[in-house]
This record gives structure tokens, C-alpha cells and sequence, in this order.
């Protein structure tokens, strides 16, 4: 029988990753979960070939100091929280800290953000669960999280991705229905080059929020 040993960093953060990241679906749902947590107004979601090869998250939303970057990317390093009172009044989408090292852990991701009052962003990026090293960077006020590559370094979960359009579908799905629950947010999507959706901010019982969610059809 072998011995117990403690497993490694990157190997806990790839099967937590089992349980957070099940396809690119999985993916935009918790990067554009933690843009509208942070007070953003405006995401904008830029994909290539479902998901899988390129996720790219930008949003105008308050930012991240440089020297927090490394701790954004921490299992188990939240803002949301800080004691157990605190999840009797969880008003966030998520609060557990798993998303970003269990997304990092499993693509070559790239954290870039700017807090409003900082004269420039900064960037960290991470390949497999290695980190980098934090870089000044050129960038709006908010934060911008690119995921290339999904499963690279996991062939057994990559090869059950569907195709292309499939899992297109599945992120196009989700978007739509955070479009009806937050109108007051502005979504644009584009996938592989191309503007694909925008849900413009507004009433969401105006025709034209109704008919960008919902159909014209339905809006008439």
C-alpha cells in the first residue's frame, strides 16, 4: 500500500477544477459572475471556437490592486467574506474563492486589472498553475481575465468538449438568461472575430431588451 503523502498545489487546484470548470460554459458563468460582483456595468465576452481555445472577460468594474493579483488567484481568497456571520447575508454570486485557481490551474491564464485611481494596470499570468511574475500593463479601469486554451494540460477532460457550435450554444444559453435577470447590464459577445450578441442596458420590459433576449417575435 503506498504511503500517505499530501498532494500537490497544482494537483488540488485541477481537481477542484472538476467540480467549478466543466466546460467553457462553466467558465463565463463564474468570470462574468465575479465582473457583475465587482460593480461592473458592462462585460464584454470575446470567444474563439466555443470557448476553447480563447475566453477573454473584460469589464468596467472596480478593479485590483496590483499586489492582490498573486491573492485573487489563492484557493479559498475571497473579498466577499470574511466570517461565518457573513454567509448569513451573502449578497454575491460567489463567495468560496475556487474559480480563478481552478480555472488558472487548467489553461494559460492572464489576470489584468486597473483600480480607477492607479496610474497604470497590472498583469499576472499563469500557465498551468505556475505563476508569473505581476507586470505593469496598459488598461482601462477594471479587470480583464483571458483563458487560452482550456484543458491543455487535462487531454482526459478536453476530449470531452463537443463541438465548436455545441458548446458556443451552451455559453449563449447562460448569457441569455443573466440578460433577462440583470437588464441594467450591458453584454456584448463576440466569437472568433465576429460580433455575435450585444443586450443592450435598459427596462427589461422594453421591446428592445425583450426582443435581443427573447425574439422579436415574442417582443411584438
Amino acid at each position: 500500500m503506498n504511503a500517505i503523502r499530501p498532494l500537490p498545489e497544482i494537483l488540488i487546484n485541477q481537481i477542484a477544477a472538476g467540480e467549478v470548470v466543466e466546460r467553457p460554459a462553466s467558465v463565463v458563468k463564474e468570470l462574468v459572475e465575479n465582473a457583475l460582483d465587482a460593480g461592473a456595468t458592462r462585460v464584454d465576452i470575446d470567444l474563439e471556437e466555443g470557448g476553447v481555445r480563447l475566453i477573454r472577460i473584460r469589464d468596467n468594474g472596480g478593479g485590483i490592486a496590483a499586489e492582490q493579483l498573486p491573492l485573487a488567484v489563492s484557493r479559498h481568497a475571497t473579498s466577499k467574506i470574511a466570517s461565518l456571520d457573513d454567509l448569513e447575508s451573502v449578497a454575491t454570486l460567489g463567495f468560496r474563492g475556487e474559480a480563478l485557481p481552478s480555472i488558472a490551474s487548467v489553461s494559460r491564464f492572464t489576470l489584468a486589472s486597473r483600480r480607477a485611481d492607479d496610474e497604470h494596470g497590472s498583469a499576472l499570468q499563469i500557465e498551468g498553475g505556475k505563476l508569473g511574475d505581476v507586470t505593469p500593463r496598459a488598461h482601462a479601469p477594471g479587470t480583464t481575465v483571458e483563458v487560452r486554451e482550456l484543458f491543455y494540460n487535462v487531454p482526459a477532460r478536453r476530449k470531452f468538449l463537443r463541438a465548436e457550435r455545441t458548446e458556443l450554444g451552451h455559453i449563449e444559453e447562460w448569457l441569455r438568461s443573466l440578460a433577462l435577470a440583470r437588464p441594467d447590464v450591458e453584454l456584448r459577445v463576440s466569437h472568433n472575430g465576429k460580433p455575435s450578441r450585444r443586450y443592450k442596458p435598459g427596462d427589461l420590459y422594453s421591446d428592445a431588451r425583450l426582443g435581443e433576449t427573447l425574439g422579436e417575435d415574442f417582443a411584438r
